[in-house]
């Protein structure tokens, strides 16, 4: 299961509920406003529980979002696919396809859930070669990752389990 951070986790505009609390973040030195809520790690936790899955970030985060977003969401350190700076559209396409060649290919064939919310991305992701059995969870930046979402993620695993 693969996680993004910024529209996903962190929504771009306030959120009217859901637990969430404003949070300075700086990774590298620069300073972000994020909005984080507690209750995403428990939903995630029981979920990778349930579908017996693992769960990295699939976010430009990388490895600072272990230190800067999961403990604030109530996650433990996870794997991360490592996504380089996009390069811009000559190389990169869109954000989209930048991330979806780079998700492809750490997940190497295997089924896999992503909460993303670049538009592009499930085009983009479902063109790559080789890519395994997946769902895209297309989240609306604007709200964030919400219990429905999760539902999505938790029928589709569980008919992959069949």
């Amino acid at each position: 299961m693969l996680l993004d951070v910024d529209g996903v986790l962190n929504p771009f505009t306030k959120p009217r509920r859901g637990g969430y609390r404003r949070h300075r973040c700086s990774p590298n030195g620069v300073t972000y406003k994020l909005w984080l809520s507690g209750r995403h790690g428990p939903w995630l936790l029981e979920l990778v529980r349930a579908a017996g899955a693992e769960l990295a970030w699939a976010s430009y985060w990388c490895d600072q979002a272990n230190e800067w977003i999961a403990p604030r969401v109530g996650l433990p350190e996870l794997p991360f696919v490592p996504i380089p700076r996009f390069p811009g559209v000559e190389e990169g396409r869109t954000l989209g396809a930048w991330k979806a060649r780079h998700v492809a290919g750490w997940t190497a064939g295997r089924p896999f859930v992503w909460f993303e919310d670049e538009p592009d991305a499930t085009d983009c992701i479902a063109g790559e070669p080789d890519v395994g059995e997946h769902l895209l969870v297309a989240i609306d930046p604007h709200v964030g990752l919400t219990e429905d979402d999760i539902g999505r993620a938790a029928a589709w695993l569980h008919d992959l389990g069949r």
